[in-house]
């Protein structure tokens, strides 16, 4: 886990930060800034102060634009970063679409499996009702 006291956190001071340095930097803000997003949802959630959770919400909305700020900067200094969300978002695209052809297919089933037995024992039973009436 980073530490979040320092984005330079076991870096060595005293000189400018190399781009594998300054990409890993810019990881752990994204994570602080995830974090932060966290702190604010679990304290917001932990009271009724209405004013405490306005705040909260306004703060955890701007972290959340950082780290879509943080997110582009690191596609910029990393264009492979990018390709490996993309790449996971795909993945989760594949399944969301498997997991609908699956309940597509058990939806028609549905639809396509005859009544049950007892479906039919109370048509039945409609039937000799509506033939009784009809014969009064």
């Amino acid at each position: 886990m980073p530490e979040f006291r320092s984005p330079f956190s076991g870096l060595s001071l005293g000189r400018k930060l190399t781009d594998a340095e300054l990409i890993r930097a810019i990881r752990f803000m994204i994570a602080a800034e995830y974090e932060a997003i966290q702190l604010c949802s679990q304290l917001a959630e932990s009271t009724d102060n209405k004013l405490v959770i306005e705040v909260l919400k306004e703060i955890s909305e701007d972290e959340r634009e950082h780290a879509g700020s943080f997110l582009r900067l690191l596609y910029e200094l990393d264009p492979e970063e990018e390709k490996y969300y993309k790449e996971g978002a795909e993945e989760v695209e594949e399944e969301i679409e498997d997991l609908l052809k699956d309940m597509k297919k058990t939806l028609k089933k549905k639809e396509e499996k005859p009544e049950s037995k007892e479906d039919e024992s109370e048509d039945k039973e409609e039937e000799k009702e509506e033939t009784n009436e009809t014969d009064d």
